[in-house]
Protein backbone atom coordinates (compact mmCIF):
# COMPACT_ATOMS: atom_id res chain seq x y z
CA UNK A 1 0.00 0.00 0.00
CA UNK A 2 1.20 3.84 -0.32
CA UNK A 3 2.55 4.51 2.38
CA UNK A 4 1.25 7.82 2.52
CA UNK A 5 -1.91 8.14 0.70
CA UNK A 6 -2.36 10.97 -1.56
CA UNK A 7 -6.18 10.31 -1.55
CA UNK A 8 -7.23 8.99 2.04
CA UNK A 9 -11.36 9.90 1.52
CA UNK A 10 -10.48 7.02 -1.68
CA UNK A 11 -9.41 4.58 0.87
CA UNK A 12 -13.26 4.04 2.05
CA UNK A 13 -15.70 5.51 -0.40
CA UNK A 14 -18.58 6.77 -0.04
CA UNK A 15 -21.78 8.28 -1.93
CA UNK A 16 -20.34 12.06 -1.68
CA UNK A 17 -19.51 13.87 -4.78
CA UNK A 18 -15.80 14.27 -6.07
CA UNK A 19 -15.75 15.76 -9.12
CA UNK A 20 -18.60 17.51 -11.48
CA UNK A 21 -18.09 18.99 -14.58
CA UNK A 22 -21.20 20.31 -15.98
CA UNK A 23 -23.61 17.57 -15.78
CA UNK A 24 -21.50 14.69 -15.00
CA UNK A 25 -20.44 14.03 -11.58
CA UNK A 26 -18.60 11.45 -10.01
CA UNK A 27 -19.05 10.25 -6.20
CA UNK A 28 -15.39 9.14 -4.58
CA UNK A 29 -17.10 5.72 -4.94
CA UNK A 30 -17.51 6.04 -8.74
CA UNK A 31 -14.25 7.48 -8.58
CA UNK A 32 -12.29 4.92 -6.46
CA UNK A 33 -13.93 2.27 -8.87
CA UNK A 34 -12.97 3.89 -12.19
CA UNK A 35 -9.31 4.65 -11.16
CA UNK A 36 -8.81 0.96 -9.40
CA UNK A 37 -9.72 -0.47 -13.87
CA UNK A 38 -7.35 2.09 -15.16
CA UNK A 39 -4.66 1.77 -12.23
CA UNK A 40 -4.61 -1.94 -12.96
CA UNK A 41 -4.62 -1.53 -16.55
CA UNK A 42 -1.33 0.69 -16.29
CA UNK A 43 -0.15 -2.13 -14.11
CA UNK A 44 -0.58 -4.57 -16.44
CA UNK A 45 0.88 -2.69 -19.30
CA UNK A 46 4.46 -2.36 -17.42
CA UNK A 47 3.52 1.72 -17.54
CA UNK A 48 6.76 3.54 -16.87
CA UNK A 49 5.49 7.04 -17.61
CA UNK A 50 1.99 7.87 -19.22
CA UNK A 51 0.90 10.89 -20.94
CA UNK A 52 -2.55 12.58 -20.03
CA UNK A 53 -4.32 14.50 -23.16
CA UNK A 54 -5.32 17.20 -20.25
CA UNK A 55 -8.93 18.57 -21.35
CA UNK A 56 -10.86 20.02 -18.99
CA UNK A 57 -12.85 17.07 -18.20
CA UNK A 58 -13.61 14.25 -16.02
CA UNK A 59 -11.62 12.03 -18.05
CA UNK A 60 -7.98 14.08 -17.42
CA UNK A 61 -9.22 14.10 -13.59
CA UNK A 62 -9.48 10.64 -13.55
CA UNK A 63 -6.39 9.39 -15.64
CA UNK A 64 -3.78 11.62 -13.11
CA UNK A 65 -5.36 9.99 -10.15
CA UNK A 66 -5.64 6.95 -11.37
CA UNK A 67 -1.58 7.09 -12.62
CA UNK A 68 -1.00 8.96 -9.20
CA UNK A 69 -2.43 5.91 -7.38
CA UNK A 70 -0.50 3.08 -9.38
CA UNK A 71 2.67 5.14 -8.95
CA UNK A 72 2.93 5.59 -12.44
CA UNK A 73 4.54 9.20 -13.20
CA UNK A 74 2.11 11.69 -15.10
CA UNK A 75 3.25 14.41 -17.91
CA UNK A 76 0.07 16.36 -18.20
CA UNK A 77 -0.55 17.98 -22.19
CA UNK A 78 -1.69 21.09 -23.23
CA UNK A 79 -4.43 20.24 -25.80
CA UNK A 80 -3.73 24.00 -27.19
CA UNK A 81 0.33 23.46 -27.41
CA UNK A 82 2.10 23.14 -31.42
CA UNK A 83 3.23 20.17 -33.49
CA UNK A 84 7.00 21.34 -32.19
CA UNK A 85 6.19 21.75 -28.60
CA UNK A 86 4.44 18.61 -28.33
CA UNK A 87 7.17 16.85 -29.84
CA UNK A 88 9.74 17.98 -27.52
CA UNK A 89 7.72 16.87 -24.89
CA UNK A 90 7.43 13.29 -25.84
CA UNK A 91 10.83 12.84 -26.94
CA UNK A 92 11.99 14.50 -23.35
CA UNK A 93 9.22 12.98 -21.39
CA UNK A 94 9.36 9.22 -23.24
CA UNK A 95 5.58 8.17 -21.90
CA UNK A 96 4.88 4.30 -22.86
CA UNK A 97 1.44 5.62 -23.17
CA UNK A 98 -1.31 8.38 -23.35
CA UNK A 99 -4.15 8.59 -21.95
CA UNK A 100 -7.08 10.35 -23.55
CA UNK A 101 -11.07 10.67 -23.85
CA UNK A 102 -12.33 8.16 -25.99
CA UNK A 103 -13.58 10.99 -28.35
CA UNK A 104 -10.13 13.05 -28.78
CA UNK A 105 -8.67 13.35 -31.25
CA UNK A 106 -5.04 13.38 -31.11
CA UNK A 107 -2.52 14.94 -32.77
CA UNK A 108 0.49 13.35 -35.20
CA UNK A 109 3.04 14.38 -32.22
CA UNK A 110 1.38 11.76 -30.10
CA UNK A 111 0.80 9.39 -33.05
CA UNK A 112 3.57 6.63 -32.15
CA UNK A 113 2.36 6.45 -28.21
CA UNK A 114 0.10 3.35 -27.09
CA UNK A 115 -3.25 5.20 -26.20
CA UNK A 116 -5.73 4.28 -23.71
CA UNK A 117 -8.97 5.76 -23.73
CA UNK A 118 -10.04 6.46 -20.29
CA UNK A 119 -13.61 6.09 -18.92
CA UNK A 120 -15.44 8.28 -16.13
CA UNK A 121 -18.87 7.01 -16.05
CA UNK A 122 -20.42 5.92 -12.50
CA UNK A 123 -20.20 2.46 -12.09
CA UNK A 124 -22.78 0.41 -10.12
CA UNK A 125 -21.69 -1.63 -7.16
CA UNK A 126 -18.87 -1.34 -4.43
CA UNK A 127 -15.55 0.14 -5.22
CA UNK A 128 -12.13 -1.42 -3.65
CA UNK A 129 -8.94 0.93 -2.73
CA UNK A 130 -7.44 1.39 -5.90
CA UNK A 131 -3.56 1.95 -4.02
CA UNK A 132 -1.40 -0.88 -5.44
CA UNK A 133 0.62 -3.34 -2.87
CA UNK A 134 3.27 -1.23 -3.26
CA UNK A 135 5.23 0.79 -1.42
CA UNK A 136 5.81 4.51 -2.66
CA UNK A 137 7.82 6.71 -0.76
CA UNK A 138 7.12 10.22 -0.84
CA UNK A 139 10.00 11.77 -2.44
CA UNK A 140 8.76 9.26 -5.71
CA UNK A 141 7.98 11.35 -8.71
CA UNK A 142 4.02 11.64 -9.24
CA UNK A 143 4.18 14.48 -12.11
CA UNK A 144 6.16 15.82 -14.84
CA UNK A 145 5.02 19.52 -15.48
CA UNK A 146 6.65 21.27 -18.28
CA UNK A 147 7.37 25.19 -18.02
CA UNK A 148 5.99 27.71 -20.33
CA UNK A 149 9.68 27.56 -22.38
CA UNK A 150 9.67 31.54 -22.60
CA UNK A 151 14.20 31.22 -22.35
CA UNK A 152 14.11 27.78 -24.78
CA UNK A 153 12.63 24.11 -25.24
CA UNK A 154 10.12 23.83 -22.08
CA UNK A 155 12.06 21.64 -18.84
CA UNK A 156 10.24 19.13 -17.41
CA UNK A 157 9.92 19.85 -14.07
CA UNK A 158 9.78 16.71 -11.87
CA UNK A 159 7.39 16.61 -8.64
CA UNK A 160 7.17 14.43 -5.81
CA UNK A 161 4.36 13.12 -4.16
CA UNK A 162 5.50 14.88 -0.83
CA UNK A 163 5.92 17.85 -3.09
CA UNK A 164 2.57 17.96 -3.55
CA UNK A 165 1.00 16.70 -0.57
CA UNK A 166 3.32 19.63 1.58
CA UNK A 167 1.93 22.31 -0.49
CA UNK A 168 -2.04 20.79 -0.31
CA UNK A 169 -1.41 20.39 3.41
CA UNK A 170 0.15 24.13 3.64
CA UNK A 171 -2.58 25.28 1.96
CA UNK A 172 -5.15 23.52 4.35
CA UNK A 173 -3.67 25.38 7.41
CA UNK A 174 -3.97 28.82 5.37
CA UNK A 175 -7.27 28.60 3.65
CA UNK A 176 -8.74 26.45 6.40
CA UNK A 177 -9.45 24.12 3.73
CA UNK A 178 -11.67 21.09 4.77
CA UNK A 179 -13.60 18.40 3.92
CA UNK A 180 -16.99 20.57 3.40
CA UNK A 181 -15.55 23.18 0.51
CA UNK A 182 -16.83 22.89 -2.43
CA UNK A 183 -14.26 24.38 -4.83
CA UNK A 184 -15.31 26.33 -8.19
CA UNK A 185 -12.98 26.82 -10.93
CA UNK A 186 -12.81 26.87 -14.43
CA UNK A 187 -8.99 26.44 -14.98
CA UNK A 188 -7.09 24.34 -17.98
CA UNK A 189 -6.15 21.30 -16.29
CA UNK A 190 -2.46 20.60 -17.21
CA UNK A 191 -0.82 23.27 -15.33
CA UNK A 192 -0.51 23.35 -11.10
CA UNK A 193 -3.22 25.99 -10.71
CA UNK A 194 -5.92 24.19 -12.07
CA UNK A 195 -4.97 20.44 -11.68
CA UNK A 196 -2.78 20.14 -8.43
CA UNK A 197 -4.53 22.73 -6.44
CA UNK A 198 -7.68 22.93 -8.40
CA UNK A 199 -8.68 19.17 -8.75
CA UNK A 200 -6.35 17.40 -6.63
CA UNK A 201 -6.58 19.49 -3.99
CA UNK A 202 -10.28 19.00 -3.02
CA UNK A 203 -9.74 15.89 -3.96
CA UNK A 204 -7.20 14.95 -0.42
CA UNK A 205 -9.31 17.15 1.44
CA UNK A 206 -12.26 14.77 0.90
CA UNK A 207 -13.93 17.83 -0.30
CA UNK A 208 -15.40 18.12 -3.97
CA UNK A 209 -14.90 20.52 -7.05
CA UNK A 210 -17.30 21.77 -9.63
CA UNK A 211 -15.65 22.59 -13.13
CA UNK A 212 -16.71 25.06 -15.69
CA UNK A 213 -15.62 23.59 -18.80
CA UNK A 214 -15.15 27.28 -19.76
CA UNK A 215 -15.03 30.36 -17.29
CA UNK A 216 -17.85 32.26 -17.49
CA UNK A 217 -19.42 34.88 -14.87
CA UNK A 218 -22.99 33.37 -15.00
CA UNK A 219 -20.98 29.45 -14.26
CA UNK A 220 -19.47 31.24 -11.58
CA UNK A 221 -22.48 32.59 -10.72
CA UNK A 222 -24.55 29.69 -10.46
CA UNK A 223 -22.43 27.27 -8.61
CA UNK A 224 -21.62 29.76 -5.82
CA UNK A 225 -25.07 30.25 -5.21
CA UNK A 226 -25.79 26.25 -4.97
CA UNK A 227 -23.25 25.41 -2.67
CA UNK A 228 -19.71 26.39 -4.08
CA UNK A 229 -18.01 27.20 -0.88
CA UNK A 230 -14.57 28.57 -2.52
CA UNK A 231 -13.58 30.31 -6.08
CA UNK A 232 -9.87 29.91 -7.74
CA UNK A 233 -9.16 32.08 -11.41
CA UNK A 234 -6.99 33.59 -12.67
CA UNK A 235 -6.76 37.80 -13.12
CA UNK A 236 -7.88 37.70 -16.25
CA UNK A 237 -11.12 36.08 -14.90
CA UNK A 238 -11.46 38.02 -11.95
CA UNK A 239 -10.98 41.14 -14.02
CA UNK A 240 -13.88 39.81 -16.30
CA UNK A 241 -16.07 39.51 -13.02
CA UNK A 242 -15.21 43.22 -11.67
CA UNK A 243 -16.17 44.13 -15.27
CA UNK A 244 -19.45 42.08 -14.76
CA UNK A 245 -20.65 42.84 -11.22
CA UNK A 246 -22.39 46.17 -12.13
CA UNK A 247 -24.78 44.40 -14.41
CA UNK A 248 -25.05 40.95 -13.08
CA UNK A 249 -26.63 41.10 -9.30
CA UNK A 250 -27.59 37.01 -9.27
CA UNK A 251 -23.19 37.60 -9.44
CA UNK A 252 -22.57 40.14 -6.49
CA UNK A 253 -25.12 37.75 -4.38
CA UNK A 254 -23.27 34.83 -5.23
CA UNK A 255 -19.58 36.17 -4.45
CA UNK A 256 -20.92 37.48 -0.92
CA UNK A 257 -21.96 34.58 -0.11
CA UNK A 258 -18.56 32.77 -0.95
CA UNK A 259 -15.91 31.59 1.92
CA UNK A 260 -13.03 32.28 -0.13
CA UNK A 261 -11.69 33.79 -3.45
CA UNK A 262 -8.45 33.23 -4.23
CA UNK A 263 -6.31 34.69 -7.98
CA UNK A 264 -2.89 32.95 -8.52
CA UNK A 265 -0.48 32.54 -11.66
CA UNK A 266 -0.59 36.42 -12.20
CA UNK A 267 -0.57 39.50 -10.07
CA UNK A 268 -4.52 40.30 -10.10
CA UNK A 269 -4.12 44.77 -10.38
CA UNK A 270 -5.33 46.48 -7.15
CA UNK A 271 -8.13 48.22 -9.29
CA UNK A 272 -9.83 44.73 -9.21
CA UNK A 273 -9.54 43.73 -6.37
CA UNK A 274 -10.91 47.08 -5.12
CA UNK A 275 -13.77 46.60 -7.05
CA UNK A 276 -14.91 43.32 -6.79
CA UNK A 277 -14.20 44.67 -2.59
CA UNK A 278 -16.45 47.05 -3.15
CA UNK A 279 -19.54 45.59 -4.68
CA UNK A 280 -19.43 42.13 -2.95
CA UNK A 281 -17.75 42.93 0.52
CA UNK A 282 -15.50 39.84 -0.09
CA UNK A 283 -12.00 40.51 -0.63
CA UNK A 284 -9.86 38.45 -2.97
CA UNK A 285 -6.85 36.70 -1.30
CA UNK A 286 -3.99 36.12 -3.46
CA UNK A 287 -1.01 33.34 -3.23
CA UNK A 288 2.01 32.97 -4.94
CA UNK A 289 3.67 29.37 -6.58
CA UNK A 290 5.53 28.69 -9.21
CA UNK A 291 5.67 24.99 -11.56
CA UNK A 292 8.45 24.62 -9.73
CA UNK A 293 8.04 25.26 -6.47
CA UNK A 294 3.99 24.72 -6.31
CA UNK A 295 3.03 27.27 -3.66
CA UNK A 296 5.08 29.43 -1.70
CA UNK A 297 2.80 31.73 0.03
CA UNK A 298 -0.60 32.91 0.42
CA UNK A 299 -2.79 35.35 2.48
CA UNK A 300 -4.24 33.50 5.02
CA UNK A 301 -7.77 33.38 5.57
CA UNK A 302 -7.62 33.88 9.16
CA UNK A 303 -5.32 36.92 8.07
CA UNK A 304 -5.76 40.80 6.45
CA UNK A 305 -6.11 40.23 2.47
CA UNK A 306 -3.69 43.19 1.76
CA UNK A 307 -4.62 44.22 -2.07
CA UNK A 308 -1.40 43.73 -3.72
CA UNK A 309 0.08 41.08 -1.48
CA UNK A 310 0.55 37.65 -2.19
CA UNK A 311 0.92 37.26 1.78
CA UNK A 312 2.96 35.48 4.06
CA UNK A 313 5.18 32.11 3.97
CA UNK A 314 3.51 29.32 4.12
CA UNK A 315 4.44 26.31 6.80
CA UNK A 316 7.17 24.49 6.35
CA UNK A 317 8.78 26.88 3.14
CA UNK A 318 11.61 29.17 3.90
CA UNK A 319 11.69 32.54 2.35
CA UNK A 320 14.48 35.24 1.95
CA UNK A 321 15.12 37.61 -0.54
CA UNK A 322 18.43 38.91 -1.94
CA UNK A 323 20.86 41.43 -3.87
CA UNK A 324 22.59 40.60 -6.97
CA UNK A 325 25.07 39.37 -4.78
CA UNK A 326 23.08 36.90 -3.14
CA UNK A 327 23.78 38.18 -0.31
CA UNK A 328 20.38 38.18 1.79
CA UNK A 329 18.66 41.64 2.15
CA UNK A 330 17.33 41.80 6.22
CA UNK A 331 14.02 41.57 7.22
CA UNK A 332 14.15 45.40 8.79
CA UNK A 333 15.37 46.97 5.19
CA UNK A 334 12.37 48.30 4.13
CA UNK A 335 9.35 48.41 1.48
CA UNK A 336 11.77 49.99 -0.97
CA UNK A 337 14.16 46.88 -0.89
CA UNK A 338 14.00 45.10 -3.85
CA UNK A 339 15.52 41.67 -3.92
CA UNK A 340 15.33 37.96 -5.48
CA UNK A 341 12.98 35.41 -4.15
CA UNK A 342 15.06 32.44 -2.83
CA UNK A 343 12.86 29.01 -1.19
CA UNK A 344 13.47 25.98 -0.21
CA UNK A 345 11.43 23.74 1.69
CA UNK A 346 9.64 20.29 0.82
CA UNK A 347 7.36 21.83 -1.93
CA UNK A 348 10.07 21.97 -4.31
CA UNK A 349 10.72 20.05 -7.16
CA UNK A 350 12.55 17.36 -7.42
CA UNK A 351 14.94 18.39 -10.40
CA UNK A 352 14.18 19.15 -14.06
CA UNK A 353 14.28 16.11 -16.40
CA UNK A 354 17.26 15.43 -18.52
CA UNK A 355 18.44 18.50 -17.55
CA UNK A 356 21.03 17.88 -14.51
CA UNK A 357 23.08 21.08 -15.72
CA UNK A 358 19.53 23.67 -15.48
CA UNK A 359 18.86 21.72 -12.34
CA UNK A 360 21.85 22.59 -11.00
CA UNK A 361 21.98 26.23 -11.98
CA UNK A 362 18.60 27.00 -10.80
CA UNK A 363 19.80 26.26 -7.08
CA UNK A 364 21.84 28.68 -4.49
CA UNK A 365 24.35 26.99 -2.40
CA UNK A 366 22.35 25.59 1.01
CA UNK A 367 19.13 24.69 -1.26
CA UNK A 368 18.19 27.89 -1.96
CA UNK A 369 15.86 27.87 -5.19
CA UNK A 370 16.60 30.95 -7.39
CA UNK A 371 12.86 31.70 -8.49
CA UNK A 372 13.53 34.89 -11.08
CA UNK A 373 10.90 36.90 -9.63
CA UNK A 374 11.65 40.44 -7.78
CA UNK A 375 9.70 41.08 -4.69
CA UNK A 376 9.93 43.93 -1.36
CA UNK A 377 8.60 42.80 2.05
CA UNK A 378 6.65 44.93 4.23
CA UNK A 379 7.16 45.03 7.89
CA UNK A 380 5.06 42.38 9.43
CA UNK A 381 6.49 39.51 6.81
CA UNK A 382 3.91 40.19 3.42
CA UNK A 383 5.72 39.90 0.24
CA UNK A 384 4.60 42.09 -2.73
CA UNK A 385 6.21 41.25 -6.20
CA UNK A 386 7.28 43.92 -7.98
CA UNK A 387 8.26 41.60 -11.25
CA UNK A 388 10.47 38.89 -12.88
CA UNK A 389 14.03 39.73 -12.77
CA UNK A 390 14.52 39.17 -16.43
CA UNK A 391 11.60 40.87 -17.61
CA UNK A 392 9.85 43.42 -15.06
CA UNK A 393 13.05 45.15 -12.86
CA UNK A 394 14.00 48.02 -14.51
CA UNK A 395 17.06 49.83 -13.55
CA UNK A 396 16.82 53.82 -14.12
CA UNK A 397 18.56 56.74 -12.95
CA UNK A 398 20.08 54.57 -10.23
CA UNK A 399 16.55 52.73 -9.24
CA UNK A 400 15.64 49.74 -8.85
CA UNK A 401 11.80 49.83 -10.32
CA UNK A 402 9.37 46.90 -10.36
CA UNK A 403 6.95 47.28 -13.26
CA UNK A 404 4.51 45.51 -11.75
CA UNK A 405 3.34 48.46 -9.07
CA UNK A 406 3.38 50.93 -12.13
CA UNK A 407 1.00 48.61 -14.24
CA UNK A 408 -1.16 48.87 -10.80
CA UNK A 409 -1.06 52.49 -10.88
CA UNK A 410 -1.87 52.71 -14.80
CA UNK A 411 -4.77 50.68 -14.24
CA UNK A 412 -6.37 53.06 -12.28
CA UNK A 413 -6.50 55.48 -14.66
CA UNK A 414 -9.84 55.42 -16.29
CA UNK A 415 -8.71 55.93 -19.69
CA UNK A 416 -6.37 52.16 -19.51
CA UNK A 417 -8.20 49.38 -19.99
CA UNK A 418 -5.02 47.33 -19.91
CA UNK A 419 -1.42 48.14 -19.20
CA UNK A 420 1.89 46.25 -19.57
CA UNK A 421 5.41 48.03 -18.14
CA UNK A 422 8.62 47.36 -19.77
CA UNK A 423 12.01 49.19 -19.33
CA UNK A 424 14.53 50.19 -22.63
CA UNK A 425 17.83 51.25 -22.69
CA UNK A 426 18.41 55.22 -22.40
CA UNK A 427 21.70 56.65 -23.04
CA UNK A 428 21.41 59.28 -19.51
CA UNK A 429 19.20 56.65 -17.11
CA UNK A 430 20.60 53.19 -18.31
CA UNK A 431 16.77 52.58 -18.68
CA UNK A 432 13.72 54.38 -19.46
CA UNK A 433 9.98 53.37 -18.44
CA UNK A 434 7.31 51.63 -21.15
CA UNK A 435 4.01 51.71 -20.70
CA UNK A 436 2.02 49.41 -23.24
CA UNK A 437 -1.66 50.23 -22.96
CA UNK A 438 -5.11 49.15 -24.50
CA UNK A 439 -7.11 52.07 -24.23
CA UNK A 440 -10.92 52.25 -22.45
CA UNK A 441 -11.81 53.93 -25.07
CA UNK A 442 -9.80 53.19 -28.67
CA UNK A 443 -11.38 56.82 -30.34
CA UNK A 444 -9.84 58.53 -26.68
CA UNK A 445 -6.74 57.36 -25.82
CA UNK A 446 -4.85 58.71 -22.79
CA UNK A 447 -1.89 60.47 -23.88
CA UNK A 448 1.60 59.75 -22.68
CA UNK A 449 1.62 63.52 -20.35
CA UNK A 450 -1.44 62.21 -18.99
CA UNK A 451 -0.29 58.88 -17.70
CA UNK A 452 2.85 60.04 -16.46
CA UNK A 453 1.11 62.88 -14.24
CA UNK A 454 -0.86 60.19 -13.00
CA UNK A 455 2.28 57.55 -11.93
CA UNK A 456 4.39 60.17 -10.54
CA UNK A 457 1.06 61.62 -8.33
CA UNK A 458 0.71 57.93 -7.06
CA UNK A 459 4.15 56.48 -6.54
CA UNK A 460 7.23 58.74 -7.41
CA UNK A 461 8.35 60.80 -10.50
CA UNK A 462 11.17 58.41 -11.39
CA UNK A 463 8.76 55.79 -11.91
CA UNK A 464 6.49 57.72 -14.20
CA UNK A 465 6.75 56.05 -17.88
CA UNK A 466 8.66 58.74 -20.93
CA UNK A 467 7.59 55.94 -23.91
CA UNK A 468 4.16 55.12 -24.41
CA UNK A 469 3.04 52.68 -26.54
CA UNK A 470 -0.91 52.25 -27.41
CA UNK A 471 -2.45 48.65 -28.38
CA UNK A 472 -5.55 47.19 -29.21
CA UNK A 473 -5.00 44.13 -26.64
CA UNK A 474 -1.90 42.40 -24.51
CA UNK A 475 -0.73 39.28 -25.82
CA UNK A 476 -1.00 37.06 -22.94
CA UNK A 477 -0.74 32.94 -22.59
CA UNK A 478 -3.48 30.34 -21.11
CA UNK A 479 -2.83 31.22 -18.08
CA UNK A 480 -3.45 35.23 -18.53
CA UNK A 481 -0.18 36.34 -17.77
CA UNK A 482 1.07 38.86 -20.08
CA UNK A 483 3.58 37.93 -22.44
CA UNK A 484 5.98 40.76 -22.42
CA UNK A 485 8.62 39.28 -24.90
CA UNK A 486 6.00 39.36 -27.26
CA UNK A 487 5.23 42.95 -27.03
CA UNK A 488 6.30 45.17 -30.18
CA UNK A 489 6.74 42.14 -32.19
CA UNK A 490 4.43 42.06 -35.42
Amino acid sequence: MDCEPLFPALAAPGPAPALTFGDRTLTYADLATATTTLAARLTAAGATRVAVWATPTLETAVAVVAALRAGVPAVPLNPKSGAAELGHIVADSEPSLVLAGAGDELPEALAGLGRVDVRAEPAEGDATDASPHTTLAPSSPALIVYTSGTTGPPKGAVLSRRAISSTLDALEDAWQWTDADVLVHGLPLFHVHGLILGILGPLRRGGSVRHLGRFSTGGVARELATGGTMLFGVPTMYHRIAEALPDEPELVKALSGARLLVSGSAALPVHDHERIASATGRRVVERYGMTETLMNTSVRADGEPRAGTVGVPLPGVELRLVDEAEAEIPGDAGPEAVGEIQVRGPNLFTSYLNRPDATEAAFASGGWFRTGDMAVRDADGYVRIVGRKATDLIKSGGYKIGAGEIENALLEHPGVREAAVTGEPDPDLGERVVAWIAPADPALPPTLDDLSAHVAARLAPHKRPRVLHLVDALPRNDMGKILKRALGKG
